[in-house]
């Protein structure tokens, strides 16, 4: 699944000293960013309180005009990665080449469905995430995003997309990450939840299960600037970083108090 929307959003903290202490709280576990998650990714885990986004909304509300998607596709990276990237756009039937690349990369823009298959977000239709896969995450992480938006696409309720998810898993033909797998969600423009808007520019980085765990990255503790490392269904755990600019350059400034 999406593994960019894997994160809870929490919105952005108010002083950067907090950036570490507030992010590293949200990390919940999902089926993203993974998110997505869109995320992380994106976008919350499921909560007690009914969710305000119980079924999928009209396909509509999911689609977006193509150039703007190219161009929010692409605004995950940096021009020199981005520019060069595949760009896949949300078709009738399934996610389909909008414009050819040549560096191995793919940028997409990740839907709800995305996010983890209890979250409360699964069917927000305005959660939009930006990211650009590494050709090691092309081969083995976005296909099952892919494969998941066919089903939704074709009508699957979310206890039809975790059954076929489980048989998937258990046929091995949804597997751990490639050694080296990783994503780019460094856009402006995104949106990753109804909370927490765009979020942080940051990568992501997608292990087995069985890589070492959260302990061997150092994930989530006190000054680690790693977080992450939530197992759930997924084959792949993700761990991320933020970074200090936007794929424009732009600093990332949290607002101050």
């Amino acid at each position: 699944m999406a593994h960019a929307m894997r994160i809870k959003i929490e919105p952005a903290p108010r002083r950067r000293e907090g950036a570490n202490r507030s992010a590293g709280a949200a990390i919940a576990s999902g089926a993203a960013a993974l998110a997505l998650v869109f995320g992380a990714s994106g976008a919350a885990q499921a909560q007690a309180a009914p969710t305000p986004y119980p079924t999928m909304a009209p396909i509509e509300q999911y689609r977006m005009a193509k150039a703007d998607e190219i161009a929010l596709a692409r605004s995950a990276a940096p021009p020199s990665i981005s520019a060069d990237a595949e760009v896949v756009t949300l078709g009738d039937h399934a996610y389909e080449t909008a414009a050819p690349g040549k560096n191995g990369w793919v940028c997409i823009v990740e839907r709800a469905w995305a996010s983890g298959l209890d979250d409360a977000a699964f069917w927000n239709p305005k959660i939009r995430g930006p990211i650009c896969f590494n050709p090691a995450s092309v081969r083995s992480v976005l296909p099952t995003y892919l494969e998941r938006t066919k089903w939704v696409l074709a009508g699957a309720d979310r206890a039809e997309i975790t059954r076929r998810t489980k048989a998937g898993i258990a046929a091995g033909r949804i597997g751990p990450p490639e050694s080296g797998a990783m994503c780019y969600m460094m856009s402006k423009g995104g949106y990753l939840s109804d909370t927490g808007g765009h979020w942080h520019p940051h990568l992501m980085f997608f292990l087995p299960h069985e890589a070492g765990g959260a302990a061997a990255w150092g994930a989530s503790l006190a000054g680690s600037p790693v977080m992450g490392g939530v197992p759930d269904l997924d084959p792949a755990v993700v761990y991320f970083i933020i970074v200090p600019k936007w794929s424009d350059g732009t600093p990332y400034e949290p607002m101050a108090m």
